[in-house]
């Protein structure tokens, strides 16, 4: 046990802790089972996974994971090992959601083909959530897109909440995606100096974004509200999520679930943002308030040097 969890406990059982931990935040795990399954073969997979869950645990957190069933298909087959690994977050404790099937952009489909992604991306979700009693309760819109035109957002919220189910917005985005990448070209050449320097740099660029993001909460609600992290399932997490959720506790949060989260009022604003973008709810909810661009400035950005690894170009 690290020094930081060592302290965490400590804190914990003589109640100083519920004084320190002002701030409250929930884990979303997007792309389950795994993002980027063909880097890596079936014992890999289970590491990852493994390694993410046992963050999770030894940290307290109620994280809900995001899955695409597609990625549980081998030669049009459900694959066991992949299901499985559903399996290990509901024997964890974890929560799954609904994140479409194959992970469609809904700007460029009509609300009919990504209904019908939603209806096929919770089939055996349902089935392993029913075992453990726990049921499928929300959705996490892929590229965090709700629909580029209000006919399209409206329609895509009746439905949702005709079928029970609720969207998962997001205020600290992140392009941890990129550092996930990047980690990965270090992890599979065996690269481990590297892998530790990006691990490095993502938790700091991480720590960098919950700030800008408090600000502007600061800014909009004249407090901090209760914040919706997303992260994926990849393997840069399987070896930092601890690290991550050290930083966290170091900024005075609380790990609780998205049903908590959401009984924040801030989550009643009003977004009419119609356009493409996938952008955090504060920036739906800024843009539908009227803020202009000098709102936007100073979010931290990725290293070059991080793109360089990942062979990404833009953000």
């Amino acid at each position: 046990m690290n020094y930081r969890l060592t302290l965490f406990y400590f804190l914990l059982s003589f109640g100083f802790l519920s004084q320190a931990q002002t701030n409250k935040i929930c884990f979303t795990i997007d792309d389950l089972p795994l993002s980027r399954l063909s880097k890596y073969n079936p014992d890999e997979h289970k590491s990852i996974t493994t390694g993410i869950l046992s963050s999770l645990k030894e940290y307290q957190i109620p994280a809900i994971g995001f899955v695409n069933e597609n990625k549980l298909m081998v030669n049009e087959q459900t694959d066991k090992n992949r299901k499985d690994l559903l399996v290990q977050w509901l024997e964890n404790g974890m929560e799954l959601g609904n994140h479409t099937y194959s992970h469609p952009d809904y700007n460029n489909v009509n609300f009919e083909v990504f209904k019908e992604e939603i209806s096929k991306g919770q089939i055996i979700t349902d089935e392993l959530c029913t075992q453990f009693h726990r049921p499928v309760r929300y959705f996490r819109h892929p590229y965090l897109h709700r629909g580029n035109s209000k006919s399209k957002v409206d329609s895509l919220e009746r439905h949702l909440k005709a079928i029970g189910l609720i969207e998962a917005p997001v205020t600290i985005d992140n392009s941890e995606w990129i550092f996930a990448s990047a980690y990965d070209s270090a992890k599979l050449s065996g690269n481990t100096g590297l892998m530790e320097i990006i691990g490095k740099e993502y938790v700091d660029y991480m720590e960098s974004k919950l700030h800008h993001f408090e600000k502007q909460s600061q800014e909009l609600f004249g407090r901090n509200i209760s914040h919706i992290l997303l992260i994926h399932a990849n393997a840069l997490n399987g070896d930092y999520l601890d690290e991550l959720a050290a930083m966290l506790l170091r900024n005075q949060y609380s790990f609780v679930s998205l049903e908590d989260i959401l009984k924040d009022p801030a989550y009643q604003s009003e977004d009419t943002y119609y356009k493409s973008n996938g952008i955090s709810w504060l920036h739906r909810w800024a843009i539908t308030r009227g803020y202009k661009k000098d709102f936007f400035i100073g979010e931290p950005t990725t290293p070059d040097f991080i793109k360089k690894l990942a062979r990404v170009e833009y953000e």
